[in-house]
Protein backbone atom coordinates (compact mmCIF):
# COMPACT_ATOMS: atom_id res chain seq x y z
CA UNK A 1 0.00 0.00 0.00
CA UNK A 2 1.57 3.30 -0.99
CA UNK A 3 2.28 5.97 1.57
CA UNK A 4 1.66 9.65 1.14
CA UNK A 5 3.04 12.84 2.61
CA UNK A 6 1.65 16.35 2.67
CA UNK A 7 3.61 18.70 0.41
CA UNK A 8 2.44 22.25 -0.20
CA UNK A 9 -1.05 21.35 0.94
CA UNK A 10 -1.30 18.31 -1.35
CA UNK A 11 -0.88 14.60 -0.76
CA UNK A 12 2.11 13.28 -2.70
CA UNK A 13 3.07 9.62 -2.90
CA UNK A 14 6.39 8.61 -1.32
CA UNK A 15 9.27 7.98 -3.66
CA UNK A 16 10.84 4.51 -3.67
CA UNK A 17 13.72 5.90 -1.58
CA UNK A 18 11.30 7.41 0.95
CA UNK A 19 9.45 4.08 1.18
CA UNK A 20 12.73 2.26 1.85
CA UNK A 21 13.74 4.80 4.49
CA UNK A 22 10.35 4.60 6.19
CA UNK A 23 10.42 0.78 6.14
CA UNK A 24 13.85 0.87 7.84
CA UNK A 25 12.56 3.33 10.47
CA UNK A 26 9.55 1.14 11.22
CA UNK A 27 11.73 -1.97 11.47
CA UNK A 28 14.14 -0.20 13.86
CA UNK A 29 11.18 0.93 15.99
CA UNK A 30 9.73 -2.59 16.10
CA UNK A 31 13.11 -4.18 16.82
CA UNK A 32 13.59 -1.84 19.80
CA UNK A 33 10.19 -2.65 21.36
CA UNK A 34 11.64 -5.08 23.94
CA UNK A 35 14.12 -2.42 25.11
CA UNK A 36 11.35 0.15 25.50
CA UNK A 37 9.21 -2.37 27.40
CA UNK A 38 12.11 -3.28 29.70
CA UNK A 39 12.85 0.38 30.38
CA UNK A 40 9.21 1.04 31.30
CA UNK A 41 9.12 -1.94 33.67
CA UNK A 42 12.45 -1.01 35.26
CA UNK A 43 11.26 2.56 35.77
CA UNK A 44 8.25 1.35 37.78
CA UNK A 45 10.36 -1.22 39.62
CA UNK A 46 12.94 1.44 40.53
CA UNK A 47 10.20 3.73 41.83
CA UNK A 48 8.86 0.92 44.04
CA UNK A 49 12.37 0.25 45.33
CA UNK A 50 12.91 3.95 45.99
CA UNK A 51 9.83 3.99 48.19
CA UNK A 52 11.59 1.55 50.53
CA UNK A 53 15.13 2.94 50.33
CA UNK A 54 14.71 4.75 53.62
CA UNK A 55 14.47 1.36 55.31
CA UNK A 56 17.52 -0.02 53.57
CA UNK A 57 19.56 3.13 54.15
CA UNK A 58 18.72 3.08 57.82
CA UNK A 59 19.90 -0.08 59.52
CA UNK A 60 19.44 -3.32 57.61
CA UNK A 61 19.08 -5.24 60.86
CA UNK A 62 15.80 -3.41 61.54
CA UNK A 63 14.28 -4.27 58.16
CA UNK A 64 11.96 -7.25 58.44
CA UNK A 65 12.52 -10.33 56.32
CA UNK A 66 9.24 -9.57 54.53
CA UNK A 67 10.58 -6.21 53.36
CA UNK A 68 13.96 -7.71 52.43
CA UNK A 69 12.16 -10.37 50.37
CA UNK A 70 9.94 -7.73 48.74
CA UNK A 71 12.96 -5.65 47.73
CA UNK A 72 14.74 -8.73 46.38
CA UNK A 73 11.64 -9.75 44.40
CA UNK A 74 11.60 -6.27 42.84
CA UNK A 75 15.27 -6.59 41.89
CA UNK A 76 14.52 -10.04 40.40
CA UNK A 77 11.81 -8.81 38.03
CA UNK A 78 14.17 -8.78 35.00
CA UNK A 79 14.84 -12.49 35.67
CA UNK A 80 11.15 -13.39 35.23
CA UNK A 81 10.50 -15.85 32.43
CA UNK A 82 9.86 -14.04 29.17
CA UNK A 83 11.03 -10.61 30.40
CA UNK A 84 10.12 -8.57 28.34
CA UNK A 85 10.51 -10.20 24.93
CA UNK A 86 7.76 -12.81 24.93
CA UNK A 87 4.50 -11.70 23.38
CA UNK A 88 1.86 -11.59 26.05
CA UNK A 89 4.45 -11.22 28.82
CA UNK A 90 2.95 -9.59 31.88
CA UNK A 91 5.22 -8.45 34.66
CA UNK A 92 4.42 -9.85 38.09
CA UNK A 93 5.11 -7.28 40.77
CA UNK A 94 5.44 -8.56 44.33
CA UNK A 95 2.93 -7.53 46.95
CA UNK A 96 4.12 -4.96 49.48
CA UNK A 97 4.31 -6.29 53.00
CA UNK A 98 1.95 -4.72 55.48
Amino acid sequence: MPRYKMLNGEFVQFTAEEETTRDAEEKAWADNAPNRAAAKIRKKRNALLAETDWMANNDMSTMSDAWKNYRQALRDIPAQSGFPNDEGYTVTYPTKPS
